[in-house]
């Protein structure tokens, strides 16, 4: 007879989940035991630490669009799986979480690994439930898979390890209490009414500087939002999540927004009258219009999501490309196209500058160069996969988009140690596509080194094997660093902030990948062929300046304050972050001066 452990992993299964990320624990040695005999219905994959699986869990269902699923044991294992949800909980992925627990008759005594898991889960988790018995196990499994599809949201279920092993209840009594559910999904299809566009079509047809900001949820509506566009003359700003969304090819496209952003998004949004949010909670105002300057109108699949960073006239709650579909009849062609010519101007001027910048010398390498000379050479269908650190603003800025291709990363948590487990998750999903980790050395050392061997343990599995770890090394914990300087005022902290130094490309080869190390500039080139040429996964490693300064769009007061006042209190890098300030500065001058002659 079945017992609840093979009764969860069928309903998982009904319910459309196939892949599974954990690690074991005698907690689960129930559920591990019934994973073994449905090797034929799930691909689990063993990851190095539980935060990983959640990680991985989370970048499945960004890449994917499915429900992403992790597994861990009671207390400690958990407990680190938090971080991971979270991550999946603010950027609306879907995701069930499964955690042992110990015996229901050992509850409240304080035994060995006994954490209350359903006070811990409540913040996380939009629904969490134990299962005490093992006729809940339908119910509780059915509504946990739904809730995370239909919500975009994290769910948990703890099921106590006496309770993993009892006899399957396929079907409770009949009786008052029990309760008889399906695995079939319920999603909402929320769609605007006529006079709610028609409301918007009249924002944005009487505007005549028109803005767009693309997030996430522009992902699947790219021609969508390249019609309107066509439509109001209007430019393109992408949210981080949104990257992906329209190619940067597309001359009116300006890039990222925020402090990892371009100048003409910057320039965009501060001249512009009317706003268009498309699928996005990109929370930093300060880079959106001042308030009451535009009119403005948002998009979003939650109503949870409007009029929370920007006030809007209109919110329209819906699919983005099916609003956007019956949006477009409603709009007027504006003939007066010197908006849209502003904005590829500047967005002209700003690739020129990015690459001025990237050439620029630096001790031994510039890192904007690295990600510059990546562009051209990326295959057409690889995904990128950041982390948090100083190396994503080049990912931001440097890196240009192609149709076809696919990025994300840990989006509003902002999550050091994501860049890995994102990436693994990517090839596991989609074998036969190239995949690129972009990580600088202090996440590679807080759990890449780890997950590598996660990489190294399956990736003879891949029908395709190019899977790529970029690892930025400057030996500096470095967009903390500068954000130090830019904001506190105060100068490195080396005890706090150096990292050691770790041959990342000799450890590579120890596994059994191909290790490449880069410190001259002349070679970048070569060596990101080389790696996306590899018949095995490849580490390369490139070492760049630390003192390169990460400089927002546009530098406050404050920011320019706060910065000389680092300089003031002697900053033990303060020669290089002038040397290499002065010469980002100085770029854009000497860029404006050869485009005036």
């Amino acid at each position: 007879m079945a017992n609840v452990s093979d009764f969860i992993l069928e309903r998982l299964s009904e319910g459309g989940i196939r892949r599974i990320y954990g690690y074991p624990g005698d907690g689960i040695n129930g559920l591990m035991g019934a994973l073994d005999q449905a090797g034929d219905r799930f691909d689990y994959i063993r990851v190095r630490h539980e935060e990983m699986s959640a990680f991985m869990a989370s970048a499945h269902a960004k890449f994917t669009g499915e429900v992403g699923c992790c597994l861990a044991t009671s207390g400690p294992g958990a407990l680190h799986l938090l971080a991971g949800l979270y991550d999946a909980k603010v950027d609306h992925m879907p995701v069930v979480a499964i955690v042992g627990q110990q015996a229901l008759s050992s509850l409240g005594s304080d035994f060995q690994q006994e954490v209350n898991l359903q006070s811990v889960m409540q913040d996380v988790a939009s629904y969490v439930q134990l299962i005490a018995d093992p006729a809940q196990a339908r119910h509780v499994v059915d509504r946990a898979v739904r809730i995370a599809r239909a919500e975009r949201t994290v769910t948990c279920i703890i099921v106590p390890n006496d309770v993993q092993t009892a006899d399957a209840v396929p079907s409770p009594p009949r009786s008052h209490g029990s309760n008889y559910s399906s695995s079939a999904p319920a999603i909402s299809h929320p769609v605007p009414g006529d006079n709610e566009l028609q409301a918007a079509a009249q924002v944005l047809n009487a505007g005549s500087k028109v803005a767009i900001l693309a997030g996430a949820g522009a992902l699947n509506a790219t021609d969508e939002v390249i019609q309107i566009c066509d439509i109001l003359g209007a430019g393109v700003a992408k949210a981080l999540l949104g990257k992906a969304a329209l190619p940067d090819d597309l001359p009116f496209v300006t890039g990222s927004i925020g402090l990892l952003g371009t100048k003409p998004s910057w320039e965009m949004m501060r001249d512009c009258d009317t706003l268009l949010m498309i699928g996005t909670t990109f929370p930093y105002s300060e880079f959106l219009p001042k308030d009451g300057q535009a009119r403005a109108v948002q998009i979003d699949i939650d109503p949870r999501n409007v009029a929370i960073r920007y006030p809007t006239e209109v919110n329209l709650i819906g699919d983005t490309a099916a609003v956007l579909r019956r949006l477009a009849p409603m709009l007027e062609r504006k003939d007066d196209r010197s908006w849209r010519e502003t904005i590829e101007n500047n967005v002209a001027d700003w690739w020129d500058d990015v690459h001025k910048k990237a050439m620029e010398g630096a001790n031994p390498i510039n890192p904007q160069r690295v990600f510059s000379e990546l562009s051209p050479l990326l295959p057409d269908n690889t995904i990128l996969c950041g982390d948090s650190g100083s190396h994503t603003n080049w990912y931001a800025r440097n890196v240009r988009m192609r149709r076809g291709m696919m990025g994300s990363l840990s989006g509003k948590l902002a999550s050091m140690g994501s860049g890995v487990p994102y990436a693994i998750a990517a090839k596991m999903a989609y074998p036969d596509r190239p995949v690129l980790a972009m990580v600088g050395d202090g996440a590679m050392q807080m759990n890449g080194n780890a997950e590598l061997l996660t990489a190294a343990q399956y990736w003879k599995t891949w029908s395709d094997p190019t899977f790529v770890v970029m690892v930025l090394v400057n030996h500096d914990l470095n967009q903390v660093t500068w954000e130090q300087r830019a904001m506190a005022g105060d100068p490195k902290f080396v005890e706090a902030q150096e990292v050691i130094d770790f041959r990342y490309s000799a450890y590579a080869e120890m596994l059994g990948f191909k290790g490449i190390r880069v410190d001259n500039p002349e070679k970048i080139a070569d060596a990101w062929r080389e790696a996306f040429s590899s018949d095995r996964p490849v580490l390369i490693e490139f070492v760049t300046d630390p003192d390169v300064p990460p400089l927002p769009p546009h530098i406050t007061k404050d920011q320019m304050q706060a910065y000389l006042t680092t300089l003031g209190k002697g900053d033990p890098d303060q020669w290089g972050i002038l040397k290499q300030s002065t010469k980002q500065m100085f770029s854009r001058f000497n860029l404006r001066a050869d485009k005036d002659e």
